[in-house]
């Protein structure tokens, strides 16, 4: 079962969000998990607004592509306050990884210096599911203990859990079932003990229309410039 996990700021222009989407429909049993900042690192209107609805614009047209096996979380300590995670992960089948600071977009595609490196491991991971994408790669050591040490820091989980976590399925289910133990938890004002997991649900802003009127252009010249020659501009490309 194709699957992917990532841990991202997946905002920016309908492109950059589009090749995620055009995977949803093209494989009905992809899975995608993002994990994101529940809040942008800058206070203030002009600053965060803007950067909330180019994230909101991605997230839904991720939505949109994947329905209910598009799944996205922000993260919180135990007291919880928001963690801000600038960390840029993303794990695709158990096969092939990226860890670096670029974002999504295009200012750290085209203006920003950002690093991001890409692993390839050689090395065969022999615990089921050995090809969790079915496309005959077979699951690799790094990319799945990376998959699995994140789990263990949002699920508050030990090694003892792996065996639970290894199926796509099986991962996806273990997230939503945390973030669901925690929003009831604070929906019932934090009464009782409070459940393992750091996740908590992430939900679109909703945004008057005067004020998606004066964000969406400040968010596409300010917050994320294309830097690009116009020629790649005019053919889509980076």
């Amino acid at each position: 079962m194709p699957s992917s996990t990532s841990r991202t700021s997946i905002c920016g222009p309908p492109q950059v969000a589009q090749s995620f989407a055009d995977a949803l429909k093209a494989n009905p049993n992809l899975l995608m998990i993002n994990v994101l900042p529940l809040h942008p690192d800058q206070d203030g209107a002009l600053n965060s607004t803007p950067q909330i609805l180019g994230r909101d614009q991605a997230l839904s047209i991720l939505k949109r592509a994947g329905g209910d096996r598009v799944a996205v979380y922000g993260v919180e300590n135990r007291e919880g306050t928001p963690i801000y995670v600038h960390a840029k992960v993303c794990v695709i089948d158990d096969v092939w990884s990226t860890i670096g600071s670029d974002n999504f977009n295009r200012r750290s595609w085209t203006y920003d210096s950002e690093l991001t490196c890409a692993v390839l491991d050689g090395t065969p991971d022999g615990r089921e599911p050995l090809d969790p994408g079915g496309h005959g790669d077979g699951a690799r050591r790094f990319p799945r203990d990376l998959r699995l040490t994140l789990a263990h820091e949002h699920l508050e989980v030990t090694d003892a859990s792996d065996t639970d976590l290894l199926d796509p399925s099986a991962f996806f289910t273990a997230f939503a079932d945390s973030a669901a133990a925690l929003e009831r938890w604070h929906a019932q004002d934090r009464r009782g003990p409070r459940p393992p997991g750091r996740l908590r649900l992430y939900e679109t802003s909703r945004m008057s229309p005067w004020t998606v009127a004066w964000a969406a252009p400040f968010y596409r010249i300010v917050c994320d410039p294309d830097g690009r020659p116009r020629t790649m501009r005019r053919s889509g490309q980076y």
